[in-house]
């Protein structure tokens, strides 16, 4: 499908919205991305005409719903360049992260090492500290550059003979630096290291295949990719899958239940308890149908231009500081006004229409890397345009003048 901005954006409803009397300039898709007509009414096609229970029934709506649910997870597994059996739907990428966290700590001892980086999200950090507090592993972080780009030969001298399992970002959602990932997991190979690669913001920007990266596991959200919130996805290798332990009990995870013994049904499904998101899944199927219809280097080239408008809308700005400006990044700008805090900066700019996110980011570590407590950002995406980033660079301006 050719790309046109304009055409796009007519697919997204809430676009058309005034906040405060000015057109919504939405810049905050690295945290939630809104949604196309084709996801909102798929999942409405679901809840008025065809909804069930999955995988249980024998009548045709239980016989439809499941088709439709196993089609997106089809969907998942060629988008990532998976098998199908490699797709565990989860209620999130930090779910999914948690499973895994689970399932390898029961067979992680004190002393084993875990790498992570300095630009983790929260979600894949806490969950390795549950297993330093419970099992006394020991968590290495990776430093962050001046320039937000991971020091690597810090990197090769923290992998070692105790390092067993490495998390890294494949794109940070605060400085939109796109990590070497296919050249870290390979370090990591050297020393028998497990890899889990959260994908979030790169599943968004970038055309990911997983065999090609030869990540163990791999997780993202779906309502940051155009989907719905309350679904992720998490890829494991198949062997990988196969030798972890389940991560909830109930229905579906199980293969036979008797009073003094059960056994598990095998991956995907032993990963999935209970009834999962059935609308959910089938709105994601229906946002990854949706974004496969373009081209991703053009659309990468789109977002990449946003980007390059606002560098240089905002060189002459001497109160703004952006952290990070790694070669490469994503359209990403994480910034701070000088003697104004990142909240007030959000507020006055949503005066505006203008709606940038504030705060930690779930990136506390990296807020304290770079000697802040809270940045504002701004993050473009596939219905962006020119207009939004000139609008947004006018609102900055005024908003900077609240604060000379």
């Amino acid at each position: 499908m050719a790309f046109d901005v304009e055409t796009i954006r007519a697919e997204f409803p809430i676009l058309g919205r005034q906040i405060h009397g000015k057109p919504l300039v939405y810049l905050d898709s690295a945290a939630s991305a809104q949604k196309p007509r084709a996801v909102i009414q798929a999942m409405t096609s679901v809840m008025e005409n065809g909804y069930a229970n999955v995988h249980r029934g024998l009548y045709t709506l239980a016989n439809e719903v499941t088709e439709a649910f196993e089609k997106s997870r089809d969907s998942v597994a060629k988008f990532l360049n998976a098998d199908t059996s490699e797709i565990v739907f989860t209620k999130g990428a930090t779910e999914g992260i948690n499973l895994v966290a689970s399932g390898l700590g029961q067979s992680l001892v004190a002393g084993d090492e875990i790498v992570l980086t300095e630009m983790e999200h929260h979600a894949n950090i806490v969950p390795w500290h549950f297993l330093r507090e419970r099992l006394g592993v020991v968590l290495k972080f990776v430093p962050v550059l001046d320039d937000g780009q991971l020091d690597l030969d810090a990197y090769q001298a923290m992998l070692g003979p105790r390092t067993r399992v490495v998390g890294l970002s494949h794109m940070s959602n605060v400085l939109g630096t796109v990590n070497p990932v296919r050249d870290m997991i390979s370090m990591a190979r050297s020393v028998g290291a497990i890899c889990l690669i959260d994908g979030c913001q790169a599943v968004v920007h970038l055309e990911v295949d997983v065999k090609a990266l030869d990540a163990d596991f791999y997780v993202f959200s779906g309502h940051k990719l155009y989907g719905p919130t309350g679904i992720g996805v998490l890829y494991g290798k198949s062997e990988r899958l196969n030798a972890l332990p389940p991560y909830q009990g109930g229905g579906e995870m199980i293969s036979q239940v008797s009073l003094d013994k059960i056994t598990y049904a095998d991956p995907p499904h032993r990963f999935e308890a209970g009834t999962p998101p059935i609308v959910e899944v089938i709105g994601l199927g229906a946002a990854i149908a949706w974004l496969s219809q373009f081209d991703r280097a053009v659309v990468q080239a789109h977002e990449h231009a946003l980007y390059a408008r606002l560098l240089a809308g905002v060189s002459g700005m001497n109160s703004l500081s952006i952290l990070g400006e790694a070669p490469g990044k994503g359209a990403i700008m994480s910034f701070n006004l000088a003697g104004a805090h990142a909240h007030d900066v959000a507020q006055i700019l949503d005066r505006y229409g203008v709606a940038v996110r504030a705060g930690s980011h779930c990136a506390e570590p990296l807020m304290s890397r770079f000697g802040v407590t809270s940045s504002a950002r701004a993050s473009f995406a596939i219905y962006n345009t020119e207009g939004d980033v000139d609008a947004f660079i006018d609102a900055l301006d005024r908003t900077q003048s609240f604060f000379s």
